[in-house]
């Protein structure tokens, strides 16, 4: 006859078994929620050459025009031939944000962007357009973008930036997101994680080069 101790290990296991059984049906039962995330902007990426920038060095925008233009000279291919995709997460920040949110938050003053007109913190994004020369304008996001480039923000790194503001701002962390993630630069995508998307560019025949 089994040892008391053993009736009721045996009595557990069982029990444990059914609940997990009872769980996994119930898993089963209930449909998966569908993802908030709009994850079909990857199918774009159909060219011959597609590269994902990650970028954490702002001034390094110049080096997507260069990669533009070498293949146009040496194949005469531009878009939709070459896919440039920027990743862009907490240090380059400040390429994706709007001139409303500069105005509104001390965010030349925490990166250290200097307005080359007033040689003070910005308070515009002075990475979208403009510039002195023809070769200095074709480095900026606007310019690049008419060219094919994609632009992403890390959602996750956005959430830790919404932190770093609001307490400089001295406003509600939750209500900052709301205006970071409503303020981003028209076109570009925030996806849930930047380390997610590298992975799932390159899985779609995506070179990698870091920016730093």
């Amino acid at each position: 006859m089994p040892h008391p101790n053993r009736r009721r290990f045996i009595s557990s296991v069982a029990a444990l078994a059914g609940a997990a059984t009872a769980l996994a049906d119930s898993a089963q039962a209930s449909p998966i929620p569908q993802s908030d995330w709009d994850m079909s902007w990857l199918d774009r990426l159909t060219g011959k050459h597609k590269q994902v920038f990650d970028l954490h060095e702002m001034d390094s925008l110049r080096i997507i025009k260069n990669w533009l233009d070498a293949y146009l000279e040496v194949y005469g291919l531009g878009h939709p031939d070459v896919n440039p995709v920027v990743g862009i997460a907490g240090s380059a920040f400040p390429v994706n944000a709007t001139d409303a949110l500069y105005q509104k938050y001390p965010i030349g003053e925490l990166w250290k962007v200097t307005d080359p007109e007033t040689q003070k913190p910005a308070l515009r994004n002075i990475f979208l357009s403009g510039g002195k020369t023809p070769r200095e304008q074709q480095t900026k996001v606007k310019a690049l973008q008419a060219r094919g480039t994609i632009f992403w923000q890390c959602n996750k790194a956005l959430t830790r930036q919404a932190g770093r503001i609001a307490e400089a701002a001295h406003q509600p962390e939750e209500e900052v997101y709301r205006e970071l993630r409503g303020g981003l630069n028209p076109g570009v995508i925030l996806v849930p994680a930047h380390t997610m998307l590298v992975g799932l560019c390159q899985e779609r025949g995506c070179t990698y080069e870091s920016l730093s």
